[in-house]
């Protein structure tokens, strides 16, 4: 109002009125002109704002149509988003929390997968760095902006970089825009995305329909009003790309979730610039690989059109694109068109819903093809010919899954192992799982030398090939067929600086059962190797504790020793004029022992040995010659004096133990034999009755004993103490039929045998079972839950009450009790030294049969000892996988190296005295054929060493006089672990499994013949000087 006072007192002072006496005063035109400006003023007030927001209309809707500013701003947005890999771990990755795409390529489990292999001496060689930009983008709530692969999986390659296994899911894949039918997209477009092609506008957002959009966003507000109003959807084929690969689920959980979608999908479309036309096709082509269809039983997830095709409905997707995109020429070639074409249109209209409608409501599905069917037509999208071809085509399923290809094993065996080895890594559930990550494992097989090895091994179920390599004869393979019961195994490493590289894993089994790694064999005489290694330790532990001390103190410790070898070590260091380790060990290797048979108490009780050549039994032989001439009498006379060492430094005077009846040590031992003894029969009882109810456990313990009137007496009181004789008396009646017992003979067993009148111990001599069981059973009937360590709890003192007949018994049988602890615990001390150097299992069998092979081994196990050896005493680590890359060229990317840890395991000193004495079981021992064979690329001989070892595994069954009644085969071995050279390493077996072994009387001389005859395939390979591994570590590159 003040600016209308002033402007028309200006207008009135330069305006004055002119009129005569009495027309209006001025004070009232005034008024009159204020009123009109005023209101010419809030009209044009108005104007101004309906034309303002007019013209914002006007851009807003020009923005919905041409995406001019959204492509000015995303476009710059993504300019800004990038990551590269560099050396070392990132701090700066946001990996994925959720999302299938990146669940099933492993991005969520990244972090995981990262802390697992630096447990198992992995490190992170390289890592991807995240932009500002694009770190800013995630942690505003969107997905990362990359290329995202449409297929992925696992890939493993050889040394030489080259591919040896490569998976990709899903399976099949359009490989381009242009490799899709236009029939095919045509009918997406009218489902899905009919605009999304409009090419009047090419910098339009493909991700965002503004239409679908508002009336998405009218109907959801209008459901508050209508419960159950279905608003319709505003998903492009962008978002819904963004929805399944990356939403929690797959699934839209809100409006915060679509419009994280929505803005990822946006920043997407723009990744390659203003210009979208280009990038709308990838979108169509992305769907149609990406888009999830169910899961088809007994397959697994089905991803992608042209997979559904051949998943759903057996058609091939390349046949599929040939008929969609040519003319049918009659009528067959319309029905198969009109087949092929009602599949597709099924997929792409069960992307809304896809397991209810591809497994629940197929019938729903055919209905709602037909309607899609008649709307194309109507729209011109199809013809008529092809709308009645597929209206009268049948939708025919797969009944059962796909045919999986059959794998050789024998070819694929390193490629196999290392599957397996991933899945043990990454703690996968299943080679399924692992085989749909996004990971490369470079290995460090060397695949020629591999497949020609394995070319070898299969041709010797070929008996001419066989004989004509000298495999047949004395000790070897016998002549006939039957040489193709027999499975061969090869494995060599080189040494390297950063570990032992495998070179060769191959065997003739052509299933995924490994010979190297996957069971306890029996591989005899190599165990003498793990023996030696033990001996040479314990010399190295008694030249450290003697090294310093006078003569005079020396002399009086071998006095005064309890063990033999500690008495040897005393006395040389006392005598010797050189008081080095290696003089030492030189010297104990010369120490001698009989080769001749006889019975040794070990392993519970009396055990006699033989030699395999009964040559050596009248002999003494030096530990250097036993070892290399593989004497098996002197190699358990060796075990026996370590056996004895551990006893004595395990503080244990075994003489006076066994000598003096009243000791608290003595009692000691008896009471914990009897707990370890109650505990092992315990456990075999624990395992039957466990979860059964009262009812079927009396059944099962009734089944363990005899039907007599006592027998069951004595259970049924047990269970029942406080029955009354009715009652016990009809439960004789109901499991004695046809028995007669008089009212004396009942009363007497109802009043003696009860738990008042008869100890555990003597109710189960009388019931014929042992009292633990009996006790069991009576137990698990009160405490039905009850777990193992429940069990041991509540048994303690049972367990020891059962053994009163041990307490009080023989000094004899207590003596034997005692030597068996004794024995366990010195060989508890020796399992320790020998999983120091890589022994597989978790306790040795307390015999003196270890020494030639009765606690089992792992050809792998021996080949990691020979690595020790061949290192100079230091553990290098075993690698087959060199290096993971995971998620490469994505935000996501790591690549992990396996590390060099080091670890000294054996003196230098020892390690060159165990190489020397293999070295002479090829030179003058077991292995000799192989003299001469191995050269070097000069043609000097190479220096070659090993140990054989023959195993035959059966089970005895002895009479009654101790004699042997019969035996059960289980299968026959001959191992030979070895080195060729500085650099190679490693061991070959031939097995034969089942009772087949029964037939064959081969020995470890095979295995070294096998050696030999491979000379010619492992030369190039022996001969080539030591090169890099693996294709070289990309240089850090950006992407955008």
């Amino acid at each position: 109002m003040a600016i209308a006072d002033n402007v028309l007192g200006r207008l009135v002072r330069f305006n004055a009125a002119r009129g005569k006496t009495g027309d209006r005063e001025p004070g009232s035109f005034r008024r009159g002109l204020g009123a009109v400006l005023l209101r010419g003023i809030g009209v044009l007030r108005w104007m101004v704002v309906l034309a303002i927001l007019a013209l914002i209309g006007w851009g807003v809707h020009y923005e919905m149509r041409t995406s001019y500013l959204e492509a000015w701003i995303f476009t710059r947005l993504d300019r800004g988003m990038s990551f590269a890999a560099q050396p070392g771990p990132s701090d700066a990755i946001r990996f994925p929390k959720h999302g299938p795409y990146d669940e099933r390529l492993g991005y969520v489990a990244l972090p995981k997968f990262t802390e697992a292999l630096e447990q198992r001496h992995f490190t992170v060689e390289r890592q991807s760095r995240w932009s500002k930009g694009l770190d800013r983008f995630v942690g505003f709530g969107a997905f990362p902006i990359y290329a995202e692969k449409d297929r992925a999986g696992l890939r493993i390659f050889d040394r030489n970089g080259d591919e040896v296994y490569g998976t990709r899911f899903p399976l099949n894949a359009f490989r381009d825009y242009a490799s899709i039918p236009p029939l095919v997209v045509n009918s997406l477009l009218f489902i899905e995305d009919r605009y999304l092609f409009d090419n009047r506008y090419p910098e339009h957002n493909a991700a965002v329909e503004w239409n679908r959009f508002a009336l998405a966003v009218f109907g959801r507000v209008l459901r508050f009003v209508v419960p159950g109003f279905n608003e319709g959807g505003a998903s492009t084929l962008a978002t819904q790309i963004e929805k399944f690969r990356h939403s929690p689920n797959g699934l839209t959980g809100g409006v915060g979730e679509k419009l994280r979608q929505m803005l990822t999908a946006s920043a997407h479309v723009y990744i390659n610039g203003a210009n979208t036309m280009d990038r709308r096709r990838e979108i169509v082509t992305t769907y149609l690989n990406s888009t999830p269809l169910s899961s088809f039983p007994g397959y697994g997830e089905v991803i992608g059109l042209p997979d559904a095709l051949y998943v759903w409905f057996s058609t091939d997707f390349n046949d599929a694109a040939k008929v969609l995109t040519g003319t049918p020429k009659n009528k067959k070639e319309w029905a198969r068109k009109g087949e092929i074409y009602r599949q597709v249109l099924a997929l792409l209209l069960s992307g809304r819903l896809p397991s209810h409608y591809l497994i629940s409501d197929r019938e729903g599905l055919g209905e709602l093809c037909d309607r899609y069917l008649w709307a194309l037509y109507d729209a011109g999208y199809i013809d008529r010919n092809l709308r009645d071809a597929t209206l009268d085509a049948e939708l025919k399923y797969r009944k059962d899954p796909p045919p999986i290809t059959q794998v050789s094993w024998v070819k694929q065996k390193a490629t196999e192992e290392t599957r397996s080895r991933l899945m043990t890594l990454l703690s996968q559930p299943s080679l399924y799982s692992l085989d749909r990550l996004d990971l490369s494992a470079e290995t460090t097989v060397d695949t020629a030398a591999q497949g020609r090895v394995t070319a070898v091994l299969q041709k010797l179920s070929d008996p001419k090939f066989a004989q004509q390599m000298g495999m047949v004869g004395h000790q070897l393979l016998p002549a006939g067929k039957i040489i193709d019961k027999m499975t061969y195994s090869f494995v060599l490493y080189e040494r390297r600086p950063d570990g032992n590289h495998l070179r060769i894993h191959a065997d003739s089994m052509n299933k995924p059962f490994d010979i190297n790694t996957g069971a306890k064999l029996q591989l005899g005489s190599t165990a003498k190797l793990r023996t030696l290694v033990t001996y040479l330790h314990i010399m190295e532990t008694l030249h450290q504790r003697f090294v310093g001390l006078k003569p005079a103190e020396l002399t009086r410790i071998a006095a005064k020793s309890q063990d033999v070898l500690t008495q040897w070590a005393a006395n040389y260091m006392a005598k010797a004029s050189d008081h080095s380790l290696q003089a030492m060990l030189d010297a104990s290797v010369l120490r001698t022992y009989s080769g001749s048979p006889e019975s040794f108490f070990t392993g519970g009780g009396m055990q006699g040995f033989g030699n395999f050549d009964s040559d050596e039994n009248g002999g003494s032989y030096s530990v250097i010659d036993a070892f290399k001439h593989s004497v098996n009498l002197s190699f358990v006379r060796i075990l026996r004096d370590i056996a004895n060492y551990y006893t004595a430094e395990n503080g244990i005077d075994a003489k006076r133990l066994l000598d003096e009846e009243d000791t608290p040590e003595r009692e000691a031992y008896l009471r914990r034999f009897a707990d370890a003894d109650g505990k092992r029969f315990m456990w075999r009882y624990y395992k039957d009755f466990r979860g059964l109810n009262p009812d079927e456990a009396m059944d099962l313990l009734i089944r363990h004993t005899r039907r007599t009137p006592r027998a069951l007496s004595a259970i049924y009181l047990t269970f029942h103490p406080d029955a009354r004789l009715a009652d016990f008396r009809d439960y004789l009646a109901a499991n004695l039929r046809g028995a007669f017992l008089s009212q004396e003979q009942l009363w007497e067993m109802y009043t003696s045998l009860s738990p008042e009148k008869m100890s555990l111990a003597d109710r189960g001599y009388v019931a014929g079972i042992h009292p633990l069981e009996l006790w069991l059973v009576n137990y698990l009937k009160d405490h039905s839950g009850a777990n193992w360590n429940e069990v041991v709890d509540a048994s303690a003192d049972v367990r020891q009450d059962i053994y009163g007949w041990l307490f009080n018994g023989s000094l004899t049988k207590q003596d034997t009790r005692i030597r068996i602890l004794i024995e366990q615990d010195a060989f508890q001390r020796i399992w320790e030294n020998w999983r120091q150097y890589g022994y597989p299992f978790g306790h040795l069998v307390p015999s003196l049969g270890t020494a030639i092979g009765a606690s089992g081994d792992r050809p792998d196990a021996l080949a990691e000892l020979m690595g020790v050896i061949m290192n100079d005493g230091v553990r290098m680590p075993s690698i087959s996988i060199e290096r993971l890359r995971f998620a490469e060229a994505t935000p996501y990317e790591t690549v992990m190296k396996r590390s060099a840890e080091p670890d000294r395991v054996m003196s230098h000193e020892v390690a060159e005295v165990a190489k020397r004495a293999l070295t002479g079981v090829v030179q003058e021992g077991t292995a000799r054929r192989l003299i001469g064979t191995y050269k070097a690329a000069d043609g000097t001989a190479l220096p070659v060493g090993g140990k054989t070892g023959t195993g035959d595994n059966r089970y005895h069954h002895f009479g009654a006089g101790g004699g042997i009644t019969g035996s059960r085969v289980v299968d026959r071995t001959g191992t030979f672990v070895f080195f060729l050279g500085d650099r190679f390493f490693g061991t070959v077996t031939a097995y034969v499994p089942g009772p087949e072994a029964a037939r064959f009387s081969f020995t470890s001389g095979l295995a070294v013949q096998l050696l030999k005859v491979l000379e010619p395939e492992l030369r190039p390979l022996i001969s080539t000087p030591p090169t890099p591994d693996g294709k070289p570590v990309a240089d850090a590159s950006e992407h955008s």
